[in-house]
């Protein structure tokens, strides 16, 4: 039971209601619910009102009077500014600095045991080969590359004890008078530095300390002069790898100091007083002055001052109510005038999602302080326009335009004129287009429409070379991603919906696709008789406005089935050949019939689209395969014979486009045998198999006219007689050319082997 409740829900929401209960409720009432909910979002992404009553300037216009300030306001600093702010204020705190008086014994007893090291490894060995070893090997160990010249300099005791003396009285004399580490010494850039020592602190110039590299300078003057060569470059070595400065960064007392320094940075960047000029006349708008009004009308905002006291609610209930008044010019405009996109729930789920994601968008980008060039709005009208037509797209833009114009960050004539036309010509250029791999020619025409905006805005606002520049590589940017997106994105569209669009059309069109190469050559015939049929049934269906690249790829897969069995139709068969004699007639009309159902199969399997899978089983309809239930009722007059065996099993066409079709079919497959084509005898072939159709039913579930049909056999007429008008009787082909006689003719009834309109 539950399982029946939700298939009469799902069916009530995707068929045209009969009733007003349940099925009407279910099926606006979503519709409905989908429509507020995107008010909601809206709402959220949104929450500031704007403000009408408030002056509007943009950046270039030039205000005619002064706006003097009602009220007293402070101008924010943005999140940007006030980051910077802070980092310098951080950055010009005075890095705290503590003297280590430990610092002088730990480097001395690190010194004093390296030498010792240095003294027993020389003293270690029989021989002198054995103690430079030695020695180099504990030099290695402590990390010092030095050559033999330096190890047999150090092998002599009293450069050891010169070495150590040297290296003691440095860190006597030296350390104490505060040496700081090169690191320390390049991560604080601050002129002035505190160092704390003995529990005082004391300011300091950073200029004066000392660092480590002073201190190789240094502790060379503590060796005797002269010295052994080599010494004094392994004193260096020595410094840097065992002595450190004797002043350490207080991380901790810095990081505080630093942190209340960003604490203190005020947020603001001043007052504008009662009474004071936010902008003066006759100059021009920049933004300085921009960022002085954006401040006062917020600050009006919040006050109420712009509302004349509103409560907050009413403004916000007000800003809901016109949101969905917008939006529902959309809505109603799929009621109206779009009505079978408005049932089907599955188109209407993709606008909302369209229109959804455009909203996010946006918002992102306003939240983020972004142009509104990036916004995408000719992503949603580029997929409207691909899936349903550029005017629906077009009007989807200009609803969504005057929506987002109505956001608060949005409420300018610049940014509506920027919405307005990058959605319309995303709407309008999707006819440039013929395949999806040409995307990218999209976004160069929505680009260029963006390049031209951006010039007329710059020249009516007095805009600088740099800013429309800018705008221009915005608006580029914009254009070619929303393209490539939206064309990346069709095919999953597509999939939902079960739409076939134009990009895909055309390719089902390529004649060298597989499943037409393979009728090509397994049933030549065929496939000329289908080139035949599209280019009849194409002509037809411009002449009523119907869509001619459906009907064209629709009469190219009608006949695929056909390759299956195809000696058994008459465009295959070799001249005197007919298989058909050597079966019984309702064996005959089986296979015949069955060419439909193979083609379905083959169809299916090669991926063919929904929408022109059903020109395989529509443009034969119900209609009866006449021949061979004659053959049968002939060969045995006394049988019980069902018609329903030799009739196809339809159903009958449903749409323009596989009525035109079936009338094409059966058109070109009689112009075969029509003897003396001439224009009045084409008429009234034409005439008479249209008519018969119309006769038989095989045409009344189709949506066509009286008047559309009359154009669909002019048309007919018009194309047969310039494809079939009498040539000149050249002599030398004239034997060639000639009726042949009756015995070269093809068997009695072989032209009749496939049903009429096969």
């Amino acid at each position: 039971m539950p399982r029946d409740r939700l298939r009469e829900f799902l069916r009530a929401l995707s068929d045209r209601p009969e009733h007003l209960w349940p099925d009407a409720v279910i099926h606006h009432g979503f519709r409905v619910a989908l429509l507020l909910g995107v008010t909601v979002l809206l709402h959220f992404l949104f929450p500031q009102a704007p403000a009408p009553d408030f002056p509007h300037f943009e950046r270039g216009q030039i205000p005619t009077e002064d706006v003097i300030a009602e009220q007293t306001f402070s101008i924010p600093r943005s999140d940007a500014e006030l980051q910077q702010e802070r980092d310098e204020a951080a950055a010009a705190v005075p890095p705290v600095f503590r003297y280590d008086p430990s610092a002088v014994d730990t480097m001395l007893g690190r010194v004093s045991q390296f030498i010792t090291h240095m003294d027993s490894a020389a003293a270690v060995g029989d021989t002198d080969t054995e103690r430079r070893e030695n020695l180099r090997r504990l030099l290695s160990d402590y990390g010092f590359s030095v050559n033999q010249e330096t190890v047999d300099m150090l092998r002599a005791p009293q450069n050891r004890a010169m070495l150590r003396r040297s290296l003691e009285r440095t860190i006597r004399e030296e350390l104490p008078r505060e040496i700081v580490s090169d690191n320390d010494f390049n991560d604080n850039p601050v002129p002035q530095w505190r160092i704390i020592r003995e529990g005082s602190e004391r300011p300091v110039d950073r200029n004066s300390v000392r660092t480590q590299t002073m201190l190789y300078s240094l502790a060379d003057t503590y060796l005797p002069d002269p010295s052994p060569p080599g010494l004094a470059s392994f004193q260096r070595l020595v410094v840097v790898r065992f002595i450190d400065g004797s002043i350490k960064l207080d991380r901790e007392r810095t990081s505080i100091a630093r942190d209340e320094a960003r604490t203190n940075v005020p947020t603001s960047k001043g007052d504008v007083l009662v009474g004071e000029r936010v902008v003066a006349a006759h100059e021009q708008i920049r933004d300085r002055e921009l960022e002085r009004l954006d401040a006062y009308r917020m600050h009006m905002q919040q006050t109420g001052a712009l509302g004349e006291g509103l409560p907050r609610y009413r403004q916000q209930a007000g800003m809901f109510v016109l949101n969905m008044m917008i939006l529902s010019i959309f809505g109603f405009l799929l009621l109206f005038y779009r009505r079978a996109v408005y049932d089907n729930v599955r188109h209407v789920i993709v606008i909302t999602i369209l229109v959804a994601i455009l909203c996010a968008a946006a918002a992102a980008i306003a939240g983020t302080d972004g142009p509104t060039e990036l916004v995408p709005i000719a992503f949603p009208a580029l997929v409207v326009a691909a899936l349903w037509d550029g005017r629906m797209a077009l009007n989807l833009a200009l609803v969504m335009a005057a929506l987002l114009a109505f956001q608060e960050p949005f409420n300018n004539v610049s940014s509506s004129m920027v919405l307005l036309i990058g959605g319309s010509a995303a709407a309008l250029s999707v006819r440039v287009v013929r395949r999806r791999s040409q995307g990218l020619v999209l976004g160069v025409v929505v680009a260029a429409a963006y390049a031209l905006t951006c010039i007329g805005l710059g020249l009516l606002r007095t805009r600088g070379a740099g800013d429309v520049l800018t705008c221009i590589m915005w608006g580029a940017a914009n254009g070619v991603a929303s393209a490539l997106i939206a064309m990346g994105f069709l095919p999953l569209f597509e999939a939902f919906t079960k739409i076939t669009t134009d990009q895909t059309l055309l390719e089902l069109a390529d004649l060298n696709r597989p499943l037409l190469k393979r009728l090509s050559l397994e049933a030549p015939g065929t496939y000329a008789h289908s080139i035949n049929v599209a280019n009849l049934a194409e002509a037809a269906a411009r002449s009523i406005d119907a869509n001619a690249l459906l009907v064209r790829v629709g009469a190219y897969y009608h006949d695929v089935g056909k390759m299956v069995t195809p000696q058994y139709f008459i465009e295959n068969q070799a001249r005197g050949r007919n298989p058909h004699e050597q079966i019984d007639p309702k064996k005959s009309a089986q296979i015949v019939r069955g060419h439909v159902l193979e083609g379905m199969k083959l169809a299916e399997q090669a991926k063919v689209p929904e929408s022109v899978l059903r020109f395989i089983p529509e443009h034969h309809g119900t209609q009866s395969i006449g021949f061979f239930y004659d053959q049968a009722r002939q060969a045995n007059p006394d049988a019980d014979l069902n018609p329903a065996d030799f009739a196809y099993l339809g159903p009958k066409p449903q749409i323009r486009e596989t009525a035109i079709l079936m009338m094409a079919d059966s058109v070109e497959s009689a112009m075969k045998v029509l003897q003396d084509p001439t224009e009045e005898r084409i008429r009234a072939l034409v005439d008479r198999i249209v008519d018969a159709k119309i006769t038989q039913g095989e045409l009344e579930d189709a949506p066509l006219t009286l008047r559309e049909v009359a154009r669909i056999k002019e048309q007919f007429t018009s194309v047969l007689s310039g494809m079939y008008h009498h040539r000149l009787d050249y002599p030398a082909t004239r034997e060639l050319t000639s009726t042949p006689a009756p015995s070269d003719t093809a068997a009695p009834g072989a032209s009749d082997t496939a049903a009429p309109g096969d």
